[in-house]
């Protein structure tokens, strides 16, 4: 049996009202999907404003952020 299925098995076993119910919630689960903002990516988020990031840049401040992090010697 499929989840669609099942949902309507017992969505079928309630009163009408409890139906409509089911079917107001069903309508604000949709309408909150819908609401929400798609992902974006952080270069998404800088597009436009004239940010170039390269690979180089990055390796280069993750170095800067961890050099004096405390390290245990292996």
């Amino acid at each position: 049996m499929s989840l669609e299925q099942a949902i309507l098995e017992k969505v079928r076993d309630l009163p009408a009202e409890q139906q409509q119910k089911v079917l107001d919630f069903a309508d604000s689960l949709r309408a909150s999907a819908e609401e929400r903002p798609p992902l974006r990516s952080p270069e998404g988020l800088w597009d436009g404003l004239g940010v170039s990031i390269s690979e180089e840049d990055i390796v280069e401040l993750r170095r800067e952020m961890w050099k004096n992090f405390p390290r245990e010697d292996i």
